[in-house]
């Protein structure tokens, strides 16, 4: 399996795609029929955790080794980068969290009836959040991520309690 991960390129992009593919799954989410908006979030959440499982076989777990990384310069006259990178605690976390988003599509797809659009929505925005906070490798990157899931948290709790 870790050869065949290798052979695709598997950690050049695999955490990018784990922090955008909630975000482009939003188009279709607003595109669909309101009544399909809890399909397409399980959708796009399954598909989170079948990209991430890989991660699995293409992260070493051993302490103090960062993989995966990768730095884009973003605000160069501040220091600040893109940095995002990987180690055996954040790889458990981010398993943990794409396990999690699809039960909690599932556990809301009966007792969320108002505003089923906004609320997965925000359930997908949430997902980038927290995934970014997990494989952030700078200050302000993870401060953004924290930012980024706090405003969602905020509007789930505050509107569907």
């Amino acid at each position: 399996m870790t050869q065949f991960l290798a052979s695709i390129g598997f950690g050049q992009w695999i955490l990018h795609v784990l922090l955008v593919l909630p975000l482009v799954g939003l188009v279709p989410l607003f595109l669909a029929p309101a009544a399909a908006a809890k399909r397409v979030a399980l959708v796009v959440t399954v598909v989170e955790l079948v990209l991430s499982i890989g991660l699995w076989w293409a992260v070493d777990t051993t302490p103090g080794t960062l993989q995966l990384t990768s730095s884009l310069p973003w605000i160069e006259a501040w220091g600040i980068h893109y940095s995002v990178g990987i180690d055996g605690i954040s790889l458990t976390m981010v398993l943990l969290t794409t396990l999690l988003m699809p039960l909690c599509v599932l556990a809301s797809w009966n007792s969320i009836t108002d505003r089923e659009r906004s609320y997965f929505a925000m359930l997908l925005t949430l997902l980038t959040g927290v995934i970014g906070v997990f494989v952030a490798t700078d200050l302000f990157l993870f401060y953004v991520f924290w930012e980024v899931m706090l405003i969602p948290m905020y509007f789930i709790i505050g509107i569907w309690g």
